[in-house]
């Protein structure tokens, strides 16, 4: 519980208990890498850090970069970068970083945001696309929240780890039903809780972001479905699908210094589109 003292409120950068305050929500300075931000989401939420200030931003791709990441490196010239690594391969997650760590200096913040969708019926799914979904989406962001925490504990900054959850972690879409997508995805959320509690006295963050239905390119058949606009009366909230760029003050927070005392938590960042 919160409490006040007459004229003791802390002031920007003041030390309070020990412990400087920062509450600007900017990234001023610091140096970000962003899994699967060669599109989608993940080059939205690049883009958010960008135009907060941040010094830096890498994407950590297995894919070439695109027409997209092409239009936004122009747009920041020097400030948006690329590293190719695996997720699913914590040793090539492990050199990309590494890489990083080398061009820039440091690195303060680690979106793991990689992942994929498949919906069909549960008992239509293979062995294989249920392995492939549980190898980017938990594995994949397990790998790179350790990493990624080895490396703020060995030059001593304390970081943030954001997962790319899913409103999916939270319960079913009705209408594309996955249960190894949603199971994947709520594994990433319970996972940042625990390493939340973990990593708490290194000084490194752990909190996710959990987003409903998306314009993207994996989302692109949504909106083209027949009965859609009744859907969206069905479903309440606002009537569209989000943008990327939407979903990026969520990550902006959790990785800026004004969420300092903010770790353990779900942002769901869903217009209540998505959720029954």
């Amino acid at each position: 519980m919160a409490t006040t003292t007459p004229n003791q409120t802390a002031q920007p950068g003041e030390q309070t208990g020990g412990t400087e305050i920062k509450p600007l929500l900017n990234l001023a300075g610091k140096v970000i890498a962003i899994t699967g931000a060669n599109r989608g989401i993940g080059l939205g939420v690049a883009e958010c850090c960008l135009l907060n200030g941040a010094a830096k931003v890498y994407s950590i791709d297995l894919a070439e970069p695109g027409e997209e990441f092409a239009a936004a490196s122009k747009a920041f010239p020097g400030r948006l970068g690329s590293q190719t690594a695996n997720v699913s391969d914590e040793s090539s997650i492990s050199a990309a970083i590494d890489k990083i760590i080398e061009e820039a200096g440091a690195i303060h913040g680690v979106v793991a945001n990689a992942g994929r969708t498949n919906h069909k019926a549960a008992l239509d799914f293979t062995k294989e696309e249920v392995e492939a979904l549980f190898n980017v989406n938990l594995f994949g962001a397990f790998y790179t929240a350790r990493v990624a925490a080895r490396a703020f504990i060995k030059l001593g900054i304390k970081g943030s780890v954001v997962f790319t959850a899913s409103m999916a972690s939270y319960r079913p879409n009705k209408r594309v039903p996955s249960a190894p997508y949603g199971a994947s995805k709520a594994g990433v959320r319970n996972m940042a809780h625990t390493l939340a509690m973990e990593w708490a006295k290194y000084g490194i963050r752990v909190n996710s972001v959990s987003p409903g239905l998306v314009n993207t390119a994996m989302t692109y058949w949504v909106p083209q479905q027949p009965d859609w606009e009744q859907q969206l009366k069905y479903y309440g909230g606002m009537p569209r699908l989000a943008e990327v760029q939407e979903l990026g003050g969520a990550y902006v927070y959790l990785l800026s210094d004004a969420a300092s005392y903010t770790t353990s938590i779900d942002i769901p960042v869903n217009g209540v589109i998505g959720i029954c």
